[in-house]
C-alpha cells in the first residue's frame, strides 16, 4: 500500500506564497497519476490540480495561473507551489494517486486577509 506524506502548509498572507510536498513510498511514483485536493471548512473535497506520468498537467479554474504542480521521481515527491493565495484558498490540503485509495493525512494552509 502506497504510503502519503503532506508537508508545507501555514499560515500566509493574502497575496503571499507556498510550497506543498507530498512524498509517496514505494518504486512505483513514476508511474502515477498524482492530485491535489483540498476540502475547506463546511465543503466538498476537491482535486485543484493532477499531474501525470509524462509532466502534463490539469487544473481546476479556481487555481489556473496561480498554482503550479510538479514532480520528482527521483524523490519519489509532487510538489504544489502556490502564489498569489486568497483568503478562499484556506482548506486543508490532501495528495492522492489516482485509481488507488491511497491519501495522506493532509496539510492545512490559512490564508488570512
Amino acid at each position: 500500500q502506497v504510503q502519503l506524506v503532506e508537508s508545507g502548509g501555514g499560515l500566509v498572507q493574502s497575496g503571499g506564497s507556498l510550497r506543498l510536498s507530498c512524498a509517496a513510498s514505494g518504486s512505483l511514483f513514476r508511474f502515477y497519476i498524482m492530485g491535489w485536493h483540498r476540502q475547506a471548512p463546511g465543503k466538498q473535497r476537491e482535486l485543484v490540480a493532477s499531474i501525470r506520468p509524462d509532466d502534463s498537467t490539469n487544473y481546476s479554474d479556481s487555481v489556473k495561473g496561480r498554482f503550479a504542480i510538479s514532480r520528482d521521481n527521483g524523490k519519489n515527491t509532487v510538489y504544489l507551489q502556490m502564489n498569489n493565495l486568497k483568503p478562499d484558498d484556506t482548506a486543508v490540503y490532501y495528495c492522492n494517486v489516482f485509481g488507488l485509495n491511497a491519501w495522506g493525512q493532509g496539510t492545512l494552509v490559512t490564508v488570512s486577509s
